[in-house]
């Protein structure tokens, strides 16, 4: 056999040249090329660098990139992507402008009156009497005022079926012809996320997903509809623009298990779909429709595992949503001397069967009593069983103790944490919930990074009133600028450009226990990679949030972003 002909049996090889190459990859940092080959990496370094391996292979060189700055792909660990598809189809009145599946932008609605307003306008636009008006995005913080019942009744309609979802999907608003199409009795009382008058009337408010999903059983086929496979395209659309190549669900199976398994295979196999899907399953819906036999199941889904899908883990709550004032919170509770919702109960035992077969399992916790119920049911798991690298990963790790971090170490844990607050929601929370103490520093990172804790950064988008910018996060944690782009909130909490970097890298990878695949440019993973236009090292720290983004390369296939 001739050279050459050994040479074409082995594949041919593109090698990509860059401005420059950030690899992620301590050892090896940077580089002026990449070399792919059947869609992973295949060498980094300079053309020079890499003869040993060019000259066993046929090989092109593509200076398509040659003024950009290459990165390892983007990862999102934790989003929110078939369910919420269908929220963003229904209408909208959140308090940013939000992208709408039906083309452009949704614009805000920035007070409570705006949204009654338009509530109602929708209401008189709509010819068919019976016909249910499903609305989506409240949030009482960011909007004020409140949605219940009689107010719905009053001021929208009394007759017509008004559902109304917030932001996050932990409430939902509903009219007395909304109640009277689910046909909930007045004297439901076994579940603490349905609310009641003092005169016990339900007040058609309900809390957290264990009431919510229930509650909006009557509208989950438009929702569906509105989502569904075009919903994960439209979705993949805006992740991929922001330079995301590998994305979380942590809420896998929430409404409907078989649709959005097939729905998720058939995007993954479109060679057009530019991203890879982590999926998480919903502990609560697992165990309520599969019992003794949760683990069995879970462990039945990685037979549709690809390489572009892939199923890890699995999700639990132990309080509500952040800025929803969901979260629970230790003394002296909220500023209104309340607190927030509960999550799954006895959480522990719901965990072991799971902790016991070798998952990954992912805590909700926003509030720092949330925290300590984790942390206590962790301490629990590992007295029982111990397990090494088990990625116990606290998922939003809104507020926290400084001890509580410290524990955290101790007992192995790591944590995903949802670092737009810092600029979204800090000052807002001083004087709704949670006092100017807790808001100031949510998100904890400075003392993650000096306990030695490993932590990625997240959005929970379309879940939270944040856009899905990873730069943007990046921005946040390395500044600490607050919502009025002035104040700067807990300084000593800010970390390193280098760190926060890592947080939508690397170590995203390793939270989604995907480090050996994605997260860094090393030979053997995958060629995924998220071009940019200035290096995130070089600008301003202040600057970050403003870079743009060329495009991405899934498997080495170049993607340019779209407007």
């Amino acid at each position: 056999m001739t050279a050459t002909e050994d040479k074409t049996e082995k594949g041919k090889v593109t090698v990509f040249t860059a401005k420059k190459i950030i690899t992620m990859d301590p050892g090896r940092p940077e580089a002026e090329a990449i070399a792919v080959l059947d869609g992973r990496v295949l060498s980094t370094g300079s053309l020079e660098s890499m003869k040993p391996w060019l000259s066993r292979y046929e090989y092109t060189v593509d200076n398509t990139l040659h003024d950009k700055v290459i990165m390892p792909g983007f990862i999102e660990p934790h989003s929110h992507t078939w369910m919420s598809a269908g929220f963003m189809g229904l209408h909208f009145i959140g308090p940013i402008p939000l992208p709408s599946p039906s083309g452009g932008m949704n614009p805000p609605l920035t007070s409570y009156d705006q949204v009654v307003d338009h509530l109602s306008k929708l209401h008189e636009e709509e010819k068919d009497p019976s016909k249910p008006l499903v609305a989506w995005g409240f949030d009482p913080a960011n909007q004020g005022g409140e949605l219940d019942r009689d107010m719905l009744d009053q001021k929208v309609s009394k007759d017509r079926p008004v559902f109304v979802l917030a932001f996050a999907p932990h409430f939902a608003y509903l009219n007395s012809a909304a109640l009277e199409l689910l046909k909930m009795p007045e004297n439901v009382a076994n579940n603490p996320g349905v609310k009641h008058y003092p005169d016990g009337r339900l007040n058609g408010i309900f809390a957290e997903p264990a009431a919510v999903i229930p509650a909006i059983t009557p509208i989950m086929g438009e929702i569906n509809r509105l989502g569904g496979l075009q919903g994960l395209k439209f979705m993949a659309g805006i992740a991929q623009r922001v330079g995301i190549t590998t994305i979380g669900e942590l809420t896998f199976g929430a409404l409907d298990f078989d649709a959005e398994l097939q729905d998720h295979k058939a995007a993954t196999a479109d060679p057009s779909y530019p991203l890879r899907q982590r999926l998480t399953p919903l502990a609560s819906v697992v165990i309520g429709e599969h019992g003794d036999k949760s683990v069995e199941f879970v462990d039945s889904l990685k037979k549709h595992e690809t390489d572009n899908l892939y199923f890890k883990g699995i999700k639990f709550f132990t309080d509500g949503s952040f800025p929803l004032m969901g979260s629970l919170v230790q003394f002296p509770g909220y500023l209104d001397g309340t607190n927030g919702q509960e999550g799954d109960p006895n959480v522990v035992e719901l965990m072991r069967p799971f902790w016991k077969a070798g998952y990954q399992i992912h805590c909700h916790a926003n509030g720092d009593q949330a925290l300590q119920i984790t942390l206590d049911a962790l301490a629990d798991l590992q007295a029982t069983h111990p397990r090494f690298d088990h990625r116990f990963t606290v998922e939003h790790f809104s507020m926290s103790t400084p001890m509580q971090i410290r524990r955290l170490k101790a007992l192995g844990g790591i944590a995903s944490v949802n670092g737009y607050f810092i600029h979204f929601r800090s000052l807002l929370h001083r004087t709704n919930a949670y006092g100017p103490d807790r808001s100031e520093v949510v998100a904890r990172l400075g003392t993650l990074e000096r306990e030695g804790i490993t932590f990625a950064l997240h959005s929970d988008y379309p879940q939270v009133v944040v856009p899905l910018e990873p730069l943007t996060v990046a921005w946040a944690a390395v500044n600490r600028i607050a919502e009025d782009n002035k104040t700067v909130v807990g300084p000593n909490e800010k970390i390193s450009v280098e760190r926060a970097m890592r947080a939508i890298t690397i170590d995203a990878a390793y939270i989604c226990d995907m480090e050996d695949k994605v997260g860094s440019l090393e030979e053997g993973k995958f060629a995924d990679f998220t071009i940019l236009e200035e290096d995130p090292f070089e600008v301003d720290p202040l600057h970050l949030k403003d870079i743009s983004i060329w495009g991405t390369a899934l498997s080495g296939k170049l993607i340019k972003a779209s407007e």
